[in-house]
C-alpha cells in the first residue's frame, strides 16, 4: 500500500444536511418539517407532552427531598494526596490543611471543607487538617505515622432559632 491509496471508509465522514435549498435536495420547501402544525412552526418544544396522555413526569410518584443544610465537600484521596508530595508539591513536614491542598493544586474550590477518603495508599508521615475523614482514611493516616485533625462541624441553623428570627415583634402595641 502507498500514500496514494489511503482513503476513508465509505460515508466515515457525511455533510452536514442542509436544508431549504430546493426541491431536489429532498430537504427544500418545508425543510423537513412536513405542513403546518405546531411543530412545523419555529419557537416550539414540546419536550414532555405526550398528546394528551398523562406524561411519564406526572405518572411517577414523588420521591424525597432536597436538603437546605446539606453541606458540599471537596474529596481528597490519600492516592492523590500521595502523589502531590511525591511530585514535590506538598511539603509533608508542615501541616496540611485546605489552603495548603489549594496551594499545591490538589482543590480549586474548597466549598464546605475537604473530606478525606481512603482510596489508595499513603506512605509519607503527614499532619492533616481536614473537615471530614472516612474511618478507613483516619487508619491510614495514623499507619502512615501521621496524625488526623477533623474540625467540629458548624452547627445548621435549627428550626426553632429559624423562625424566632423571622417572627415579627409585637412589642408595640396599638394606641401606646
Amino acid at each position: 500500500m502507498k500514500l496514494n491509496q489511503l482513503s476513508d471508509h465509505p460515508e466515515a465522514r457525511t455533510d452536514r444536511k442542509r436544508i431549504g435549498r430546493g426541491i431536489g435536495s429532498g430537504t427544500g420547501k418545508t425543510s423537513g418539517r412536513g405542513h403546518k402544525g405546531q411543530k412545523a412552526r419555529s419557537g416550539v418544544s414540546i419536550k414532555g407532552f405526550e398528546g394528551g396522555q398523562m406524561p411519564l413526569h406526572r405518572r411517577l410518584p414523588k420521591r424525597g427531598f432536597k436538603n437546605l443544610f446539606r453541606k458540599n465537600f471537596v474529596v481528597v484521596n490519600l492516592d492523590r494526596l500521595q502523589a502531590v508530595i511525591d511530585a514535590g508539591k506538598l511539603d509533608p513536614k508542615k501541616p496540611v490543611d485546605t489552603a495548603a491542598l489549594q496551594a499545591a493544586g490538589l482543590i480549586n474550590n474548597p466549598r464546605d471543607g475537604v473530606r478525606l477518603l481512603a482510596k489508595g495508599e499513603l506512605k509519607t508521615k503527614v499532619d492533616i487538617t481536614v473537615a471530614g475523614a472516612s474511618k478507613a482514611a483516619a487508619v491510614a493516616v495514623e499507619k502512615a505515622g501521621g496524625s488526623l485533625t477533623v474540625l467540629a462541624a458548624k452547627a445548621a441553623p435549627s428550626a426553632a432559632a429559624a423562625k424566632k428570627s423571622v417572627a415579627p415583634a409585637a412589642t408595640d402595641a396599638p394606641g401606646a
